[in-house]
This record gives C-alpha cells, structure tokens and sequence, in this order.
C-alpha cells in the first residue's frame, strides 16, 4: 500500500536536471514545462527540505511553511530566470534564509521583551541556533541525518497512530491527501483533518525537532518502521503516475533502514526490515524492461538482481533470526523474500515453505492484504482451487472493495482454471481500478490476452 507520482527518467535516477535557458519569448508552454520540473524536484528534494529547516526552528508545522515559500519563490522566479544546475540546493538555501530571518524576528521580538523585564534564561533560549550545536551534532552522528529525525518527529508518541503515518507520508514521501486516503481506504476529508490536527498537536505540545534515545526511541520504533517501509513501497511501486517504481524513494527507505539497525542493534525487527528491503530492492533492474514496462517476478530475468543487496539482506536477516523473540512481520516477510531470492529460477522457487511463511504471518499480522499474498503462495504450490476459496472470501471485505489487486489476483486464478471469460472480466476492473498508468496497461494487456484465449476455446 503506498505508491505515487510523475516525473521524467532524469529525474527518477535522482539527477537534477541541468540549467535551462528559457527563450527570450518565454509561452505558457515554457511556464508549464518549468512548473512540471519544479513539481518533480519538489518530489525528490521536498522532505529533506523541511528536514533541514525543521532542525533550526524546532517546529515542523512552520519548517513546512517555510520550505512552501521557497518552492514558492522558484515557481516565481525560474521562469522568468534559468532552472539552477543544482535545484535541490537552491530551494534548500531559499528556505533557510527564510528560516534564519524567522528566526531572527523572533530574536529582536525577545529581545524587546527582555528589556523590560525577560530574565536572562529566557533570552538565552531564544538565540538564533547554529544549524546543530555540539550536542546535537554527535548525535546527528550516531542517527545518521535529518531526514531520520523527521520521520521520528512526524511519529512522536503524542498523536495517534494513524496521525503519525499520515503526516510522515505527506511530509516525506509527498503524498496527496487523496494517494493516502486511498491507501488506508478512508474518506479523503479524514486524512485531511488528521493531518492538519497532528501539525498543531506537535507545535501546542512544543515537541521539539530531538533524536530520542532510551526508552523514547522504543516508544517510537515501530511507528517508525511502519512508515520506512510505507516509504520503500511508495518507491517500490508507485501509487499513481507515468513510472512503476520511484527509486530514489526506496533507496532512501533502504538506506534509513540501515541507520535504524546501528541505532537499535538488538531490536530483531529493525534488522527483519532491512533485510526486506534488501531483498526486494535487490530485484529494481529486472522489474522494468526498456520502455518501463513492468515485468511480473515469475518473468524476470534473475541474472539482473543484484548479489550484493541480496547478501546484505540475507545477513540481516540471520541477525533478526539470531535475536530472541517469536518472528515478527518484517522478518517473516523477509524469510519470504529470501526464498525467492535463492531460487536461481522461479521454478525452482520454495512455494510450499513460502505459503507456510504466509500462514505464520496471517497469525501475527492478520490483514486481507496478507490473506491475498498467502492465497497466491497456496496456489502457486499447487492449491489453486483453495486459494480461490480465499480469494472469493476477502471479496465480502469492505477493505478490499477499492483494492485493485485482488482481481488481478483472482483473474490470475481463473486463467489457470481455464475460466478466461471470467478472468478477462476481472482483469478490465482491476485496470480500471489502478491509478499508476504502467500498472493500469499491464493488466489492460492481461484481459486482452484472456479475451484472445476465451475466443480461441470457442472454435
């Protein structure tokens, strides 16, 4: 559950794009060509903005307004000017100039009120802060940047749970109300007030931009490792849009996955979801062909998956198994992933130990998510009737109502029950089901095929 966005190949490799002159007799189509480039950089650069200003104001409601005036001012400027060579940057600069007036106001503010009568404590508190003091520095250190702190900020224990994925997903992985919305399959009104709610709990409660340790960082760990792996399936296959995959949204997810099994090495799950992402992030270069074109896991070339991310991902996951403690979800899941990856061949791979890993998992995190993996691992080794009874089960499931993949799934189990007239019907709804335009022409394809074969058997 997570996907997203719309951007050109440039900048899904995560390079911004070069300086561009914009002709002296600039048109509405040079604007709209610079929006959509500015639009894009947003994507990618975004959170780690409103990161980078949170640390100096202490105050992510007002980190986030000002990180909006900076793309503001490109939006104003860029047009009429060049797109820089290095947009990320600027915006970055823009907003913490912003961010160093602010502060400055509120010091000239304080210290007008000191002089008639402010202690000195208080104006001492309200010095324009470096970018990080000593102790702030070392711990940036050890938790790695501030993106990190910003997913911890955004998870703090005083907003409910469902506040906290909602405003991590909107302020790091730049989700639209609406992309959320139809994720966690509630009206899109509601994201919209849990959002805008969290942001004035953080700022009333005076919750600080702090890296938390002890006990606090226990308190906040799984909500933090919730909204990682949120922000690798984001980038692992994309809600909406013109591409399949964000990469630089999984890597991201990826490389804050290792930050988190340094910061709680005994912590099993933080290595289960490292390992995960290791795994599946291991298959990105076979999952796209030339055109961007998605390619099934059954259909991929596995010479084009990456060893190393696989050896990481399976020494991280023999540290989560080494730790005491029942399997959780990140580790049974990533056991599943390494029975895919040491399958030199899908045919080779592990189905009934997989659809076993499935059922161990449906008894710790039961969901019909889980339920519509584990019925594809049920017929894969061999039990496609059963698994449709599973199928048709979650099909009564208002949560799955809006949840484009299980007619896929089922339209898969009826192709191989020869039932194409049928299947073919199910692949046309979960196409007109799907928001990412790649996802949307492969199942668009699927029907075909089954229509094609339905017509043949009529012969």
């Amino acid at each position: 559950m997570t996907r997203a966005t719309r951007r050109s190949d440039t900048h899904a490799a995560g390079q911004p794009p070069r300086a561009t002159e914009r002709p002296a007799n600039g048109d509405d189509h040079d604007d709209d060509a610079t929006r959509r480039t500015v639009s894009a950089i947003w994507r990618i650069e975004g959170a780690r903005i409103i990161a980078g200003v949170a640390r100096m104001v202490r105050d992510l409601a007002l980190a986030e307004e000002l990180a909006q005036d900076a793309l503001v001012s490109a939006l104003e400027h860029w047009p009429r000017d060049t797109i820089p060579d290095n947009p990320g940057a600027w915006l970055m600069a823009t907003a913490k100039n912003r961010a160093l007036d602010h502060l400055r106001r509120e010091k000239t503010l304080a210290t007008k009120h000191a002089e008639i009568g402010r202690d000195l404590e208080a104006r001492e508190a309200l010095v324009v802060p470096d970018f990080v003091d000593a102790l702030d520095a070392a711990r940036a250190d050890r938790i790695g940047d501030d993106l990190l702190r910003l997913v911890f900020t955004a998870c703090h224990p005083v907003l409910p749970v469902a506040a906290r994925t909602a405003l991590t997903l909107r302020l790091v992985v730049g989700l639209t109300t609406e992309e959320i919305a139809r994720a966690y399959l509630v009206p899109e009104p509601t994201i919209a007030q849990r959002i805008v709610r969290a942001k004035r709990t953080l700022s009333q409660a005076n919750v600080g931009f702090d890296l938390p340790s002890g006990e606090a960082l226990a308190e906040r760990l799984a909500a933090v490792l919730e909204v990682v792996y949120l922000i690798f399936n984001e980038g692992y296959t994309a809600t909406r849009g013109e591409h399949w995959m964000r990469p630089e949204l999984a890597n991201e997810a990826t490389r804050l996955g290792r930050i988190l099994s340094q910061l709680a090495p005994d912590e099993p799950e933080v290595h289960g979801l490292s390992a995960l992402m290791e795994l599946q992030g291991s298959r990105a270069a076979a999952r796209v062909d030339a055109t961007g074109r998605p390619i099934l896991l059954a259909e991929q070339d596995r010479g084009r998956w990456d060893r190393l991310l696989i050896r990481r991902g399976l020494a991280a996951l023999e540290r989560a198994e080494a730790l005491r403690g029942q399997r959780g979800p990140y580790t049974l899941q990533a056991a599943i992933a390494a029975c895919h990856a040491r399958a030199s061949s899908a045919g080779e791979t592990d189905w009934p130990r997989i659809a076993g890993l499935y059922d161990d998992l449906a008894r710790v995190s039961p969901s019909p998510v889980v339920e519509l993996n584990r019925a594809v691992a049920v017929s894969m080794a061999g039990g496609v009737d059963e698994a449709l009874g599973i199928v048709e089960r979650l099909a009564d499931n208002p949560q799955m109502r809006g949840y484009h993949w299980l007619p896929s799934v089922r339209g898969d189990l009826l192709s191989r029950l020869g039932r194409h007239d049928e299947a073919r019907a199910e692949f046309e709804r979960a196409a007109a089901m799907a928001r990412n335009l790649q996802e949307k022409a492969l199942l668009a394809e699927r029907a075909g095929a089954e229509a094609r074969k339905a017509d043949a058997g009529r012969r």
